[in-house]
């Protein structure tokens, strides 16, 4: 649900100026709706953010790429209601978009992701790919997981896995979670955070 307020106002004109205070947002991405008047002669209004939330976030990509000279395409998708949010960037920038082991990726996923959240309550699943390099970083961890998992299952013995950020963690812990030989769990804090596939044996079994 994109974020809206209820308040008084004189007039029609006054609750825009109100509106625009209390959402934060420009008056041209908010519809007030007048629900009534009140006994002294004001007027009840409901003021709602309403803009595209897919299209807004690459609007937003396209001015961070536009202030860095960046020739781009962007392909946006919006699924289930919006509630899922996903980017791919493509440009002749790729790797310095990207940056080293994806930081640079990660610091503008989460600017577009605090974005996202300016204009909504709901949690929003916001993704961004540059490149492909997402896609095929899944894939890369999907074959480690599936090489380490088969080493501890046949082992008995447990594998922590090198630090990863939160991206690449989820990767490893959706390809393994059907596993019944093997699970996994994060252990550690902030940038030293690092999966560990464990054996499941009786006591760990559901």
């Amino acid at each position: 649900m994109q974020k809206k307020v209820e308040f008084i106002a004189k007039n029609l004109e006054e609750a825009q100026v109100i509106a625009v205070e209390k959402l934060h947002i420009s008056s041209d991405k908010i519809f007030v709706n007048v629900l009534g008047e009140t006994p002294d002669g004001n007027v009840n209004c409901e003021a709602i953010v309403d803009i595209n939330l897919t299209l807004e976030g690459k609007k937003f990509l396209e001015n961070l790429l536009k202030s860095l000279n960046i020739v781009y395409q962007i392909e946006a998708r919006g699924i289930n209601n919006e509630t899922e949010l996903h980017y791919l960037i493509d440009s002749y920038e790729n790797s310095l978009l990207i940056g080293v082991k994806g930081k640079t990726l990660e610091a503008i996923q989460a600017l577009l992701r605090a974005f996202i959240s300016s204009y909504t309550k709901d949690h929003i699943v916001v993704t961004l790919d540059i490149g492909g390099y997402r896609a095929n970083r899944a894939h890369q961890l999907e074959i480690l997981a599936t090489k380490k998992a088969v080493q501890v299952a046949r082992s008995g013995k447990a594998e922590k896995l090198p630090h990863m950020n939160s991206f690449e963690r989820r990767v490893i812990h959706e390809k393994l979670s059907d596993w019944k030989d093997v699970y996994t769990e994060s252990e550690g804090e902030g940038e030293e955070r690092a999966i560990v596939i464990k054996p499941r044996n009786k006591d760990n079994q559901e």
